[in-house]
C-alpha cells in the first residue's frame, strides 16, 4: 500500500448535540456530552474537567548533572510516591512565576532561569488537564509557605540514571517519566551542541 497522506487528515470533529454538568467538587467538574460524528454516530461522552488555571511541573536542577524530586502522599494510591514538583496556576500567574513559587513551596529553592521545556496530557480520552513542564536552573535557596498538609523530603537524583528511578516502586508517575527523559535528551543536545528538535 503506497502512502497518500501523512499524517492523514483527520475527520472533522464532531457535533456537540447537548452538554451538561453531572458533577461537581472544588477542583473539578464531570461533564457529559452528546455528540455525533461524521460519519453519523452517535455517543455520550463523559469527562472530567479542570476549573481552567493550568498546571506546572518543574524539572530542577542544582548543578547540570542532577534533578530535584519530592516525596509526597498521593492521595489516588493511598501512598507515598516519588515525582517532580509541581502544582496549579494561581489566578494572576504566568507559568514561570507558578513554577517558581511551587519550586520555593515544595524545594526551599528559586531559580533564576526558568524555560518552558513541553506541554504534556493526561489522560486526553476522559479529561482536559494540560501540565506545562518547566526547566528551572541556577537555583538558589528560598523557602515560601505552601498548602502542603506536612513538609515534603527532596532528594537530588542523577538526571542520567533514569533507569534506576524506573525501577524503583514509588516512582511511577507517568507524567514525571516522560519529563525526566525529554528534559535529559534536550540537556544532553545542548551539551553536544545539537539541535533538540
Amino acid at each position: 500500500m503506497a502512502p497518500t497522506d501523512f499524517p492523514p487528515t483527520p475527520p472533522a470533529k464532531p457535533s456537540v448535540l447537548a452538554r451538561r454538568e453531572v458533577a461537581s467538587s472544588q477542583l473539578f467538574a464531570i461533564e457529559s456530552l452528546d455528540l455525533r460524528f461524521s460519519n453519523g454516530a452517535e455517543r455520550t461522552f463523559e469527562r472530567l474537567k479542570g476549573k481552567g488555571r493550568g498546571a506546572v511541573m518543574i524539572i530542577a536542577m542544582p548543578d547540570p548533572d542532577h534533578v530535584l524530586l519530592i516525596h509526597e502522599y498521593a492521595a489516588g494510591f493511598d501512598d507515598y510516591a516519588l515525582t517532580l514538583p509541581k502544582g496549579l496556576v494561581d489566578p494572576g500567574e504566568d507559568i514561570v512565576t507558578a513554577a517558581n513559587r511551587e519550586l520555593m513551596e515544595e524545594c526551599g529553592m528559586g531559580a533564576r532561569r526558568i524555560e518552558p521545556l513541553i506541554e504534556l496530557s493526561l489522560a486526553p480520552n476522559y479529561m482536559d488537564h494540560r501540565m506545562q513542564v518547566m526547566l528551572a536552573s541556577d537555583l538558589y535557596p528560598k523557602r515560601l509557605p505552601g498548602d502542603e498538609p506536612e513538609p515534603l523530603t527532596v532528594e537530588a537524583f542523577p538526571i542520567e540514571d533514569i533507569a534506576s528511578l524506573l525501577a524503583r516502586e514509588d516512582f511511577h508517575e507517568a507524567r514525571a517519566i516522560a519529563a525526566l527523559f525529554i528534559a535529559r535528551d534536550k540537556l544532553r543536545s545542548e551539551r553536544d551542541g545539537e539541535s533538540w528538535w
